[in-house]
């Protein structure tokens, strides 16, 4: 073998062997940690939970959203929507939902300085002791608190609980093609990760951090362009948990074009460059190994995006002049696709017991772990250097993203 085949196989495997270890961990913990059994209970002596609800730009959003909100079964919470300088009638609507709920619902508004700035700005008027984030258009499934205060209150080195984030809207290709993103991959990799009791970044579509521990660590830093991912390590390299509750299912908006997906997911890779940079000194301490894993996928993950792309150059320009076999490039990619299928047939099965019928989107799905992969080659590949250029004393402030066709 020359040195162009072990490439051919690295680049070929990897996504595949992660595939597998993926499957493997995700369905062990399914199978020996992963909760079953009744909804649990809490009475009036419930501890007390602060929702909190960043909103900019937010107002065709918040008369969907926040019924559902008031609808929680959970007895003791709070809801605190904190309007981030929205340009639009948001802080309007805010305030007609604050007049008819007066003793559910706080209402705070800031010049806009970013979602980070809001949760911090509403965290410091939360009661609770719990403080659960979502995005302004979530709609969480109404036992979704008692789910995450179950864990928290039944595991102490747990600092918070990222819930399962399911896509609302699925009338085009891309949104039913992210409900099986967020099945087969994201969750199953959430599941993985957990066996450690760590992960490498909570949802912000719905999570939740102790009080304690959102002042232990100084909350939500204001800088970071993915605030979620930084408040994960943050927790975690302070020495707590952070695990993956599926149970706390809560509906989310998600990109429909390609130009919004695409967006989005230079925005997480850019984020977690930023985290992974920030952290590269204080990530070798001892107390941090069991993160080490997570910070080698990591880079294992870039060093193949760019090997990809190397590749696919050297692979057009030896093909056209004949001087290239392609046998390598075949078997790997069909055990690559082997395990593809694992995957997508144990994750669907483990979400179905959250959501009914995911196997109606096997066929039209199948291929879609190709695309996750190379959309993640892209915009790592472009992500990182922003990430290592970013004006890192700027406040990390946000546009409206896109939420989809409605």
């Amino acid at each position: 073998m020359q040195w162009y085949d072990y490439f051919a196989v690295f680049v070929m495997l990897y996504p595949g062997l992660m595939s597998v270890y993926w499957t493997m961990s995700g369905l062990l913990y399914f199978l020996l940690w992963e909760k079953r059994g009744d909804l649990p209970e809490f009475g009036t002596d419930a501890p007390m939970v602060s929702i909190l609800v960043p909103c900019y730009n937010e107002a065709d959003n918040l008369d969907c959203s926040i019924p559902h909100l008031l609808k929680l079964t959970y007895p003791n919470y709070e809801l605190v929507f904190i309007n981030d300088g929205s340009t639009d009638n948001t802080l309007d609507v805010l305030r007609r939902w604050k007049q008819q709920h007066p003793h559910r619902i706080t209402v705070i508004t800031q010049p806009n300085g970013g979602k980070a700035s809001a949760m911090n700005n509403g965290a410091r008027y939360a009661k609770g002791q719990y403080l659960v984030g979502i995005d302004g258009d979530a709609v969480p499934d109404y036992h979704a608190l008692e789910y995450i205060v179950d864990t928290l209150e039944n595991r102490p080195e747990v600092g918070a609980v990222t819930g399962n984030p399911r896509v609302r809207n699925r009338s085009t290709i891309l949104g039913k093609l992210q409900v099986a993103e967020f099945s087969s991959i994201i969750g199953l990799i959430k599941r993985s990760q957990s066996l450690a009791g760590t992960l490498f970044t909570v949802s912000g579509v719905i999570m939740c951090i102790r009080k304690s521990v959102w002042q232990e660590v100084g909350g939500w830093s204001e800088n970071m362009i993915t605030d979620d991912i930084d408040i994960s390590w943050k927790t975690q390299t302070a020495g707590h948990d952070i695990i993956y509750e599926p149970r706390a299912l809560c509906w989310v908006l998600m990109p429909e074009t390609l130009r919004g997906l695409y967006r989005q997911r230079l925005r997480w890779a850019q984020g977690g460059a930023e985290v992974i940079l920030k952290y590269s000194r204080q990530i070798w301490k001892p107390r941090n190994a069991r993160l080490w894993p997570l910070y080698f996928e990591y880079f294992l993950t870039l060093v193949w995006a760019y090997a990809l792309l190397l590749y696919t150059a050297f692979t057009i320009g030896h093909a056209l002049g004949g001087h290239i076999d392609f046998t390598l490039l075949k078997v790997g990619s069909l055990m690559t696709f082997m395990a593809f299928i694992i995957q997508l047939s144990v994750s669907l099965y483990i979400d179905s017991r959250y959501e009914g019928n995911l196997f109606r989107y096997f066929i039209s799905c199948i291929w879609y772990p190709y695309a996750f992969w190379l959309l993640n080659c892209i915009t790592l590949m472009h992500g990182f250097p922003k990430a290592v250029f970013r004006d890192r004393k700027r406040k990390a402030t946000w546009i409206s993203p896109d939420r989809g066709i409605q």
